[in-house]
């Protein structure tokens, strides 16, 4: 457990993101010239033809690190988010979700006037339950060192980082700030890395950032084996060992893989009659995690608790919880 006397459990800081849920198929992403199964950036135009293509199932607040925070918020947790949006419809609908979670989303918005709108991801599922994908960032890019509050780092036991927000320089700027501010207080440091696509863009600098700012790092398999080019899973587990405090290490079907110092400790999944929709799968793992490492329950526990959290997910279409999760856990 990290150090008491904390007004919140987690302060997530990424992307905001509104996303738009449909389905689709193989064809459809063959003729749109989107990678299945991977975050594809668009520009504005190319993202208003799409969505004037699909038929939306849902549209909430998301982006990673805000679907985590509000799963986080759904076990009890209390938390925060800073992300940026711009003073438009969009960027109302994620202010008015998240603090309808009871999630503390202070971060000023850009004017109505400015050039980028609110970010929004379209997330296609195809009937095999994978999701593609099609984000254009808005916005998000704007978000700078000035945007952090350095109280709300400071009463903060735990800062969550989106690796999807490692793009732009300001960003960068931020989320060094943040990691020094919150280990100054006492805090701990966690990130997602978030896609292979951005690991392999950034590889250097991330390592450059687990290896120097961060405390707990959240991976996939694939995130994981890019990170450091590595041959196989095993061999990036064990390099990344001794890298940072906690790494947590998710394999889809095959559950997770926690390391720390000497412990090593693999938890199967939790099972689930039926994949409907693996999107937000790793960011409900992180919350359940989280939710028990802020609560002093022992690595495996903690992985456990994300298991549960990500088979509630994958469940139903959609990257939030559906049900209570403080009840179900």
């Amino acid at each position: 457990m990290t150090g008491g006397g904390a007004r919140f459990d987690v302060l997530g800081i990424g992307n905001a993101i509104v996303d738009t849920l449909a389905g689709a198929d193989e064809e459809f992403l063959k003729q749109r010239g989107l990678r299945k199964g991977a975050m594809n950036l668009a520009d504005a135009a190319t993202s208003d033809a799409l969505a004037a293509l699909v038929k939306p199932l849902r549209e909430c607040s998301g982006g990673s690190v805000a679907n985590t925070i509000a799963a986080l918020a759904s076990f009890g947790s209390r938390c925060a988010y800073i992300g940026k949006v711009r003073d438009d419809r969009l960027g109302a609908v994620f202010r008015d979700d998240m603090r309808a979670l009871g999630v503390t989303f202070d971060t000023p918005p850009s004017p109505a006037a400015a050039a980028a709108a609110t970010a929004r991801c379209i997330v296609l599922v195809t009937p095999d339950a994978r999701r593609t994908l099609q984000t254009y960032l808005g916005a998000c890019v704007e978000l700078s060192a000035d945007d952090v509050d350095e109280s709300t780092v400071r009463d903060s036991r735990v800062v969550y980082l989106e690796g999807y927000l490692w793009d732009p320089p300001a960003a960068r700027q931020a989320f060094v700030k943040t990691a020094a501010i919150a280990h100054a207080a006492g805090r701990e440091v966690a990130l997602t890395l978030s896609d292979p696509f951005c690991v392999d863009r950034h590889r250097e600098s991330f390592r450059d950032l687990v290896e120097n700012h961060i405390d707990i790092l959240f991976a996939n398999e694939l995130e994981v084996v890019s990170l450091y080019q590595s041959a196989n899973f095993t061999e990036a587990m064990q390099t990344v060992r001794g890298k940072v405090k906690v790494a947590a290490l998710t394999r889809s079907a095959k559950g997770s893989v926690v390391l720390s110092g000497g412990e090593s400790h693999s938890v199967d999944a939790c099972p689930v009659d039926r994949v409907v929709d693996d999107t937000g799968a790793g960011d409900a793992y992180a919350a359940g995690f989280l939710h028990a490492f802020n609560r002093g329950q022992p690595l495996a526990a903690c992985a456990r608790l994300g298991g549960i959290a990500a088979a509630e997910v994958i469940s139903h279409y959609g990257a939030r919880p559906e049900v209570s999760l403080a009840e179900l856990a």
